[in-house]
């Protein structure tokens, strides 16, 4: 495993951040410490609760249990699910659960998920400067893709930014990213990889002219080929870590998240940033999105 600063922080944070929650548990309560343990032993130092849920919480402070806490960074997201929650209440007590469950002493970052407009009253503000006057919480994060977070991020109130990042991601996204950087923010990226074999099918051809002599041309607005079909014809690749490791190479990403359920996949994962690309593949998706940007 690699590592890379964490903001301004001065330490040092995994490639990869492990994002744990219920789709992890879904077999079990030793399947979940199966995957925390064989994060800690892939070196992964960066954990990520997708909510305050107090299962989750328990069994992610259990696993953590056995290194030295000061080693390990801690995220929860606050405002996903249906108990979509801003108030200073909610999230005073959402933070508490999970620091009563897991016993991990404090959170070092607590992120909000895709906030609206108006969504953060002036009293959440206030409740989120107190925990952070506590030592409950250290940092602030802000998560989202939409254009609101230009204005977040503008704020300078926040400590990181989390966004979905892919290979095919447009400029107000990187143009956010390079924001977020000019204001000391850390980087995480989510929603690495999608799946692009899925695609409309062909239009029909349409024949013309005696006995269809003089057809076979498509019309203009036809879907073109996928311009990124060598994502999945790449020797001893995977589309999936070739995805990984080419957001890795944007040096404003501290850590992507990852969310694989079971140890394999997660083995998978760790292995894509300690292996270089193979030569010209980089240049290769630039020039994949500029024909899909243009198709």
């Amino acid at each position: 495993m690699r590592y890379r600063p964490f903001g301004v922080s001065g330490s040092a944070i995994s490639n990869l951040t492990l994002s744990f929650g219920a789709e992890a548990l879904a077999r079990g309560r030793e399947a979940g410490l199966d995957l925390l343990y064989s994060a800690l032993e892939a070196g992964i130092n960066s954990y990520r609760l997708e909510t305050a849920d107090p299962v989750a919480a328990e069994v992610l402070g259990e696993a953590l249990s056995h290194v030295d806490r000061k080693l390990v960074y801690v995220s929860v997201t606050l405002g996903t699910g249906e108990a979509r929650d801003f108030s200073a209440e909610g999230m005073t007590a959402a933070i508490d659960r999970v620091l009563h469950f897991s016993g991990l002493g404090w959170i070092d970052m607590a992120v909000l998920h895709e906030p609206g407009e108006t969504e953060l009253a002036q009293a959440s503000l206030a409740a989120l400067k107190a925990l952070r006057k506590t030592g409950r919480i250290r940092l602030l994060g802000i998560a989202g893709g939409g254009p609101v977070m230009d204005a977040y991020v503008s704020t300078g109130a926040f400590d990181a930014l989390l966004t979905p990042f892919d290979i095919n991601a447009g400029w107000p996204i990187r143009n956010r990213i390079r924001s977020a950087r000019e204001q000391d923010m850390a980087v995480f990226a989510y929603d690495f990889y999608i799946d692009r074999r899925t695609r409309a099918p062909d239009a029909p051809v349409f024949k013309k002219g005696l006995f269809g002599l003089g057809g076979g041309k498509r019309p203009p607005d036809t879907p073109k080929k996928d311009a990124f079909g060598f994502l999945y014809r790449t020797p001893n690749w995977t589309a999936e870590a070739i995805c990984l490791s080419y957001v890795l190479t944007d040096p404003s990403v501290s850590s992507v998240i990852v969310t694989p359920t079971g140890a394999d996949r997660l083995a998978v994962l760790a292995a894509a940033p300690e292996r270089d690309m193979p030569p010209g593949l980089a240049a290769q998706i630039e020039m994949a999105r500029v024909t899909a940007n243009a198709a």
